[in-house]
Parts: C-alpha cells; structure tokens; sequence
C-alpha cells in the first residue's frame, strides 16, 4: 500500500508511557494515531470514527483485547488488526489470531519490526481489495434476488438468511461474474489467512452456497482445480 499520510490507526494501550512514545513514533512515520486507554473507551471510539488498522493490547481495563478484537471484527471483517502485547503464550497468539488479528508482536520489540509489519498487513490488505468491483446493495444472479447488506439471497418468495461469511462469498463471486475467483484471493479477504484448514472451511461454505442456488438451473458455482470458482449465470 502506498504511503499514506491519512492512513488512520486506532492505538489501543493502557500503559501511558508506552502508549505515548509508540503513537508519536507512528506520527513521525506519517500516521494519524488515535490513542485509548481501554477496551471500552476503544469500542466506542471505533463506533465513531472512520481507521484504516487497528493496534490492541490484550490486557486491557474495562474490556480485554481478544473480546475488543471479536467486537471489531463483528463490525468490520476487513479492517487490519495487529495485538501488541506482553503475552507470549501459544494459547494466547492462537486466540489472537481466532478474533481475526491479521498478525500479533509481543514486547518487547524493535519499533522498526512493528512498522515493518504494520506496512506489509496493509500492503496485503490494499492488493486484496484494490481489483474489486464496485456492487450495488441489491443484485440478481439469474432468478434470484442477493441483498448483500441485508444478506438474503431470494428466489419465488422464499428468502434465506445468509451467514456473514456466506454473503461475503457470493459477493465475491459476483465481483467475479463469469470469470474466475482466485481461491487464494477469497481466503485472503474473509477469512484473513491462506492454510490447510481455511481451505477446508471455505469449501465448507462454498458448498452452502452452491445449496442455497440449486433452484435455477442457469445458476452454477463452477470448481476450477487449482485455482478457484466461477459462478456461471446469463444474467446478474
């Protein structure tokens, strides 16, 4: 991602020295830093405002990291989010990464490793998005109706309710229409990592989703081996 003097960080850390010099460190390296003190003052800031990552402690007052980083992901499944926290534990790096976290630092650590990993997660989250295309709110794929932000795909006055994960699919599929979606790109963007298991989760889904538009027959998601999915439709 391109430097960027509007790129906006949410700071989250209660230790008052550290909080201070890392959020002048990052405004020195051309970052806007909002800084909070606890999880609960965080959650609502985050409400408010309008940021391009967010950086959590885990051990915070009011409200922890890990139940702040669920909060965040459930308001926003894109936003970067990297853990800064004294807790090295595998069981805690896993359960960071179970919120969504995008990567996770343990201190103490060098300031230039922190900014070299802040830059890579949104260099990797800006090439996700940045070939997407813009969808309106309601679209057909052939007979059926898809509200993304409603998530209810319809069809003859039957309506089905979409997961979120599910709905962030179908859109991506539609981004795709009659081409292929990378499976790499897919796993990427909802579900943040590349591996063994979200594949396995992501065929999951992908299968709930073929399900969900087997009542027409000009309709269908396509596996190509290797490479991805193309939904086939005549019309969008």
């Amino acid at each position: 991602m391109p430097e960027n003097t509007k790129t906006k960080i949410l700071l989250v850390e209660d230790e008052p020295n550290f909080g201070s010099i890392l959020k002048d460190y990052l405004e020195l390296n051309e970052y806007v830093v909002v800084l909070c003190r606890d999880g609960s003052m965080a959650d609502s800031i985050f409400d408010k405002g309008k940021f391009d990552m967010v950086l959590l402690d885990v051990m915070l007052p009011k409200m922890d990291g890990f139940t702040l980083g669920r909060r965040i992901r459930e308001k926003d499944n894109n936003i970067p989010m990297i853990y800064i926290t004294a807790k090295s534990l595998k069981q805690d790096m896993v359960e960071g990464f179970k919120t969504g976290a995008d990567d996770y630092i343990t201190k103490p650590f060098d300031s230039e490793v922190l900014l070299y990993k802040i830059r890579a997660v949104l260099k990797r989250n800006y090439e996700v998005f940045e070939e997407e295309i813009e969808l309106p709110d309601e679209m057909s794929i052939g007979n059926y109706m898809f509200n993304y932000k409603l998530r209810i795909l319809s069809i003859n006055n039957k309506k089905q309710l979409l997961s979120p994960r599910e709905s962030e699919l179908l859109k991506m599929l539609c981004q795709h229409m009659n081409e292929v979606m990378p499976r790499s790109k897919a796993l990427n963007k909802i579900w943040k990592e590349d591996n063994y298991f979200t594949t396995r989760s992501m065929d999951v889904f992908m299968a709930r989703v073929r399900k969900y538009l087997k009542e027409d027959s000009n309709v269908e998601i396509v596996n190509i081996h290797g490479n991805g999915f193309i939904l086939r439709t005549e019309s969008i």
